[in-house]
């Protein structure tokens, strides 16, 4: 490798990188990590996209890897493509059923940004119990024009400290510089994207080769208690790298068909109520038995019912305990609710794309056109959903190699603020560069669009332990975007339910 070309990987690996060598896994390895040499634009944005995309997949698919060296003493390439590793950060858009979309939608009707008397909020209206909460608050029907109606007599941040003091879900719209200055900004200015952290004494773990490995976390147990996109992906992309997922739900909790079909397939799927202490103790009864508790419920709601970090490493010495949430482990909203496309508004995303974008407008179509434009705009993906969801699995392969190198039992945190802001340091394309060259989604249609053809996998609809409905059936989806060497990524099944198998584990591979 010349000296250019090692200069020119060092700059395409950085943003990885850095996050490796932080969590004191063997720099040397990153030199196994084959990312795309010009990943931005991947997608019309003016935020550098296509490096968080291929960064983050390849940081998973890499710790993944390195658990299996440690196991087999066998290295692994790993190769992501920026713009097939962009399709998979939208793969909620592409899958099909029997080759046909699906007809749930992503997003409520009232999900949408609004103006107010002095700015704008974003509502998140997908859950029908958030939805009412805000038309409580409101006191309006249920039309985007009563909506509108009742917040342009609302300043834009005392209604989002209303919907934070009642647990709802909006956010007011900030830049970048308003979002620094707040309390929460000051809070999370050198806020890493990965925390793993030892929580409790465990003997290091014993690891054996059996021989024919295929998949690199090949008989690891994952707990998956996870909703909405960002936990579910992160169980999604161990499942992939083979681990045996299997995601608990509750019964009381209204799903989202959606998204939920999509992100447990190669996962097992079963149904709990924690307010039955039969189920409570069968929880208890597989957390003995995993490697993993993974969970994206608000902070200290599992803690509260006795799974918390310490009590999971007391209940099973040797656990990792992985939690996802919307703000960091700290600061004044650390308990606040939310969801990607809300932290896009308020953490200064929408306006910083809606300012690249007029500047565009203003370059190739004039003033007049540029100054109608509003004052926001969303990115084109759920980017903090993803990237915090493989960032995760990145931290929860690495804390498993470290229950080998180390023993012991380790947490592992991710937000979607501090996700967010590493994004943001990467800084921004320039105007022309990112909407002028940047390469538009993909249609979601059927046929498929040759591009999300190319990248997509056909697999069975999983019949469960129940039978039942749905026999025969397959899935059209993007399939994961990093490869290896001599590895494979575990397809798997798809459930197409949330009560599919029973709760217990399958034998160990």
């Amino acid at each position: 490798m010349s000296m250019f070309q090692s200069m020119l990987k060092d700059l395409i690996d950085g943003p990885a990188k850095s996050i490796w060598v932080r969590q004191g896994l063997p720099p040397d390895d990153i030199q196994n990590l084959h990312l795309s040499e010009a990943p931005d634009p991947s997608v019309d944005s003016s935020l550098k996209l296509g490096t968080a995309a291929q960064s983050a997949i390849g940081l998973s698919a890499l710790a993944a890897a390195h658990f299996h060296f440690l196991r087999t003493g066998q290295e692994e390439e790993v190769h992501v493509d920026a713009r097939h590793a962009i399709l998979e950060f939208s793969s909620e858009r592409y899958y099909t059923i029997d080759g046909k979309i699906p007809k749930w939608k992503m997003f409520d009707e009232l999900s949408d940004i609004y103006q107010t008397k002095d700015g704008y909020v974003r509502l998140h209206t997908n859950f029908p119990h958030h939805k009412q909460g805000l038309l409580d608050i409101l006191q309006c029907e249920s039309t985007k024009e009563a909506v509108a109606a009742a917040l342009a007599e609302w300043s834009a941040e005392e209604f989002e400290a209303e919907v934070f003091r009642r647990h709802l879900c909006a956010a007011a719209l900030r830049s970048y510089d308003v979002m620094d200055d707040t309390p929460q900004g000051l809070y999370q200015t050198n806020i890493n994207p990965v925390y793993i952290n030892k929580i409790g004494d465990a003997p290091r773990r014993t690891l054996t080769d059996p021989g024919n490995i295929q998949h690199a976390l090949e008989g690891i147990r994952v707990l998956d208690l996870t909703r909405v996109i960002a936990g579910p992906v992160c169980g999604r992309t161990l499942a992939g790298h083979g681990a045996d997922v299997l995601h608990v739900t509750s019964p009381n909790l209204p799903s989202l068909p959606f998204l939920d079909t999509e992100t447990s397939r190669g996962k097992r799927t079963t149904q709990l109520d924690l307010n039955v202490p039969a189920d409570a103790e069968k929880l208890r009864e597989l957390l003995g038995g995993a490697d993993v508790f993974l969970q994206s419920y608000r902070p200290g709601g599992l803690a509260a019912r006795g799974f918390g970090p310490e009590e999971c490493a007391a209940m099973r010495p040797g656990i990792v305990h992985a939690s996802l949430s919307a703000f960091s482990y700290g600061g004044p909203w650390q308990d606040v609710k939310s969801f990607d496309s809300l932290v896009q508004t308020l953490g200064g995303f929408n306006v910083q794309e809606a300012e690249a974008y007029a500047e565009y407008v203003r370059a190739t179509r004039g003033e007049e056109e540029a100054a109608a434009l509003p004052p926001y705009r969303k990115l084109p993906l759920q980017a903090l959903d993803h990237a915090a969801g493989q960032l995760l699995a990145f931290g929860i392969a690495a804390a498993l190699c470290k229950t080998v190198t180390e023993g012991g039992s380790w947490r592992v945190r991710v937000s979607l603020s501090a996700t967010l802001l590493w994004i943001r340091r990467f800084g921004n394309l320039h105007p022309l560069a990112a909407f002028g060259e940047g390469p538009a989604l993909p249609p979601r249609c059927v046929p498929l669009d040759p591009e999300v053809a190319a990248v997509s996998t056909t697999i069975e609809r999983d019949p469960g332990d129940f039978g039942g409905e749905g026999g025969g059936q397959t899935m059209t989806a993007i399939r994961h975007a990093a490869t290896f060497s001599q590895l494979k990524i575990r397809e798997g099944k798809a459930p197409m339910r949330l009560d599919a198998h029973r709760a217990e584990w399958l034998p160990r591979a």
